[in-house]
């Protein structure tokens, strides 16, 4: 019996060494793949993060070198009214950029509709301002809101209304500068709303039909839960460019416009701190407080998913 327990045990320590041997190269291979995004990331995300978090406590130089000031930076951020008029500017921006959500899903639908004649012509069509220079786009959108010359005066002037400036005027820039933001956006959102749709199981679509729902009822109590992780994903991603708004509102407004008290985001700030101003540790303070900002709104977006966002 001893010899009969003596011997299972050397052939389960030999069976133990086996699975270790065949599960080391495995984990190599896991360290090779991931080595390299790891590394990416490190370098790309994570160290900068770590020294603008640094530098939001000191004083930088022009030329080099960093002086300990504690939390004066933040102090004179948070003093600084600018601050606060950029927060609600960029708060706004955001819930306008919200609406071209379901606009960019209704879209989706119609483009997935079987037997549409021209869907991929239509599909390359609004997908072509997110391969489009972002300057590019500015400069273009800056034309057609021109108050003297713009297409936007123009077709209102059809319909007897009329124009105005539409980037000079406090009271329009920013709802401007959101429509632009809106379109730039519907090519990403409607690619991901079609993966979605297409995934769609049209048994469950042919079931609603024979209990009687219609075509908009089908859509938003069968087709939207179903594809609810997608618009999930489509708001995270939208509130965090949102919040980052940068290249927009620098070349479609200029340096010297009137209305850009009501336009300017929170990156604009980093933007006159860090490069106007030359004030890195200020510049650093505002980043890292835009990293809390997003940091929040998607925390909180990740807790109220769980009520809307069905998996399965």
């Amino acid at each position: 019996m001893t010899a009969l327990t003596q011997g299972a045990s050397r052939t389960a320590s030999r069976s133990a060494r086996r699975r270790r041997s065949a599960t080391r190269p495995s984990a190599w291979w896991a360290v090779l793949f991931v080595g390299p995004m790891f590394s990416g990331l490190a370098v790309f995300y994570l160290w900068p993060a770590v020294r603008t978090l640094y530098l939001s406590f000191n004083e930088a130089g022009v030329f080099g070198g960093t002086t300990f000031v504690g939390l004066e930076n933040y102090a004179k951020l948070f003093a600084d009214p600018a601050l606060g008029q950029a927060m609600i500017n960029t708060g706004i921006y955001t819930a306008i950029s919200l609406l071209g959500i379901p606009l960019a899903l209704v879209i989706a639908a119609l483009l997935n509709t079987s037997g549409l004649r021209g869907r991929g012509v239509y599909r390359v069509l609004y997908f072509l301002p997110v391969v489009t220079m972002p300057a590019a786009v500015s400069i273009v959108w800056r034309m057609i809101y021109n108050g003297d010359f713009g297409v936007a005066n123009q077709l209102l002037g059809v319909f007897g209304i009329e124009g105005r400036s539409w980037l000079t005027d406090p009271d329009t820039a920013l709802v401007a500068i959101s429509i632009v933001g809106i379109w730039a956006a519907l090519g990403t959102n409607i690619v991901i709303f079609l993966a979605g749709l297409q995934g769609v199981p049209r048994g469950m679509m042919e079931a609603a039909e024979l209990d009687g729902a219609g075509p908009v009822r089908r859509f938003w109590h069968v087709t939207v839960p179903l594809i609810s992780p997608s618009v999930f994903f489509v708001s995270v991603i939208t509130v965090i460019n949102s919040l980052q708004v940068f290249d927009l509102v620098f070349v479609m407004m200029g340096l010297y416009n009137p209305a850009m008290p009501r336009v300017k985001t929170v990156v604009y700030l980093f933007y006159e701190a860090g490069f106007v101003r030359s004030d890195q540790g200020g510049a650093a303070a505002v980043a890292f407080v835009l990293l809390l900002i997003i940091l929040l709104l998607t925390v909180v977006q990740f807790v109220m998913q769980r009520r809307w966002v069905h998996y399965e």
